[in-house]
Order: structure tokens, then C-alpha cells, then sequence
């Protein structure tokens, strides 16, 4: 089963300005883009907890700073919904009213659905008696509409639209794997034309992966075809899952070690290139301190090593 809950998140936190530039740019004209924006992600869980409400999908709080002039700042309240829910448009009201009363600022809330019922479309929650109204009306961005606009997408130079592109391939792929392979790949190599910096680039590259996930089979055939898109282009940015493993070892090794974070990056290349299978291993490696043993142990799983061969680099 797809994760889109975590590409999701962090596609809106890299790409927050692209994401209100495509889909809310009124929004995006208003706000003071020279002034860093601030997540306020973990005040929105202290008010909204899951016990309450059940799982939620994705919920983005940002607090920005607008052109105005005057010292004001606003709220922007995003959720992205992947199913049917009959309690979204109240969890919204709620979540509307929440954030108001605790901050007593402006809250614009915003929701983004990404089912595959094209006739679901909650924009409004509101109660009326004996005069009185409460009412909320919030914009819906609903991705089943960009199935249409697929070339205005493919050809957007908006780092955004690649994502929603990425979504809904995942989408139409459920009952067809193969499929997906080749449109993740098409993806991929459709990131090179856009212009985009090579830290974009690498972004993207590491959403698309995270979203479109792929059987073992075909993820293996999958990351055949980008090592050799990789070297025919020339670029080094493209992280392998090899290299990722490197990245997140060194990184975790800053703060625990680095024998112990380079165990946690062979951890990763082991669940994303073998799976469970991989993952057996964990117990034999996590025993090995060498620094060159464990690289050794990432060398060979970049040179297309088995399971029975990658366990004979530290067999003595």
C-alpha cells in the first residue's frame, strides 16, 4: 500500500510557497515572501487530537506574514484528505475555530482532496437556528481535476505540479505495478527539462520514489533503469539508495556515532532493495564496529550484491 501521508508532508514542507503559487495564488500574492515563514505543525496537534477526530491524513499549520504593510500575520491551515470522510468538513469548521481562539488571528483554511470519487467534494460546515449562523466555506483543490490538465502539469514549471502528477500516476496504478514502474521512471526523467536546481531535483526525485512505491521485483528493474539514466546524464545529485543510506548514516553519525549511524543507512538500503529478507541481517551487522566493514557492506549492496553474498563480507 502507497504511503502518501509522509511525501505528502514533507512535499508541503519543502514546497509550501510552489504549493499556494499553483493551487491558491491569491494567497500566495498577498503573503510577504522576504520574511521567513514559520511551521507551527506541533501547536496543531496539541489541538487536534486523533482520539478526537480519528487518523487524519495530512495537516499543515504555517503562520505568514503579509504585504499589507502593517504588522499582521495569518494563519494558513491546510489538510489533504486521501478518502472519504462524512466528518471532514466538521473536522475543518473545527479545527477553523481552534486555531482562531487560541492565536486570535485570521485562520484560512484549506483542503485538498486526493480520493478517486470525483463527485466528493466537502467545501462548507455550518449550523443555523432561530437567527443564528456559524458557518465556514474553504476553497477545495480537488486532484482528480488535474487528470484533464495533465500537460499543463507536465510542462509546469511549478516543482508542485510534479507532485501532483506523482500522486495521481499512484492513483490509476493501484491494479497495475508495471505500469507504475514505467511512469515513475517517465517522471524522473522528466524532472531534467524543467530548469530546476539540483537540490529540486534531488527533492522531487526522493518524493517520487517515496510515493510511487514498487513491488521488489520491479523496484530492483526500477532502480536499474535510473543508475544508467544517471550515468548517461552525468547526475550525481540523483540519490541511489545506496547513496541515501551513506547520507543518513553519516548524518545519524554526527549525533550517535558513526559505526551506529552507518548501520542505521544499511538498515534503509536493506528494507528499500530486499525487504523483510534484508532486514534479517540486521542482527549480524548491528554486532560489526569497523567503520570499513560496514562501508565495505554498503559497497557491496551498490555493486548488485545478493543477500548470500552480502552476508559473506563479514563471515570469517
Amino acid at each position: 500500500m502507497s504511503d502518501y501521508d509522509s511525501p505528502w508532508k514533507e512535499a508541503l514542507d519543502v514546497f509550501f510557497e510552489a504549493f499556494l503559487e499553483l493551487f491558491i495564488p491569491e494567497a500566495h500574492a498577498d503573503i510577504d515572501w522576504s520574511r521567513q515563514c514559520e511551521s507551527l505543525d506541533k501547536e496543531l496537534q496539541q489541538i487536534t487530537p486523533d482520539a478526537e477526530s480519528g487518523r487524519r491524513y495530512v495537516d499543515k499549520l504555517v503562520k505568514v506574514w503579509l504585504k499589507s504593510g502593517e504588522e499582521q500575520w495569518v494563519l494558513v491551515h491546510i489538510e489533504v484528505q486521501a478518502s472519504e470522510d462524512t466528518k471532514f468538513a466538521w473536522r475543518m469548521y473545527i479545527y477553523n475555530c481552534r486555531l482562531f481562539d487560541k492565536y486570535n488571528r485570521e485562520v484560512a483554511s484549506f483542503a485538498v482532496l486526493g480520493d478517486d470519487n470525483p463527485h466528493w467534494r466537502p467545501d462548507r460546515f455550518g449550523y443555523r437556528r432561530w437567527g443564528v449562523k456559524a458557518e465556514l466555506q474553504f476553497p477545495v483543490v480537488k486532484l482528480l481535476d488535474y487528470v484533464a490538465r495533465r500537460q499543463e502539469l507536465e510542462q509546469s514549471t511549478n516543482p508542485f505540479a510534479t507532485v501532483i502528477l506523482a500522486h495521481l500516476d499512484t492513483l490509476e496504478t493501484r491494479k497495475d505495478q508495471g505500469e507504475r514502474k514505467d511512469r515513475k521512471f517517465r517522471l524522473i526523467k522528466g524532472l531534467v527539462d524543467r530548469g530546476w536546481s539540483e537540490k529540486q531535483i534531488s527533492q522531487l526525485f526522493r518524493l517520487i520514489d517515496w510515493m510511487m512505491d514498487l513491488p521488489k521485483p520491479l523496484e530492483k528493474a526500477f532502480w536499474d533503469q535510473v543508475k544508467q539514466f544517471k550515468e548517461e546524464k552525468q547526475m550525481p545529485f540523483i540519490t541511489t539508495p545506496e547513496r541515501y543510506g551513506r547520507e543518513e548514516g553519516l548524518s545519524q553519525g554526527l549525533s550517535q556515532g558513526l559505526s551506529q549511524g552507518l548501520i542505521r543507512g544499511i538498515e534503509i538500503v536493506l528494507k528499500v532493495k530486499f525487504g523483510e529478507a534484508g532486514l534479517r541481517l540486521l542482527p549480524e551487522i548491528r554486532k560489526i564496529e569497523d567503520k570499513d566493514q560496514l562501508e565495505a557492506i554498503l559497497d557491496a549492496i551498490e555493486s548488485g550484491a545478493n543477500l548470500e553474498d552480502l552476508s559473506q563480507t563479514w563471515a570469517v
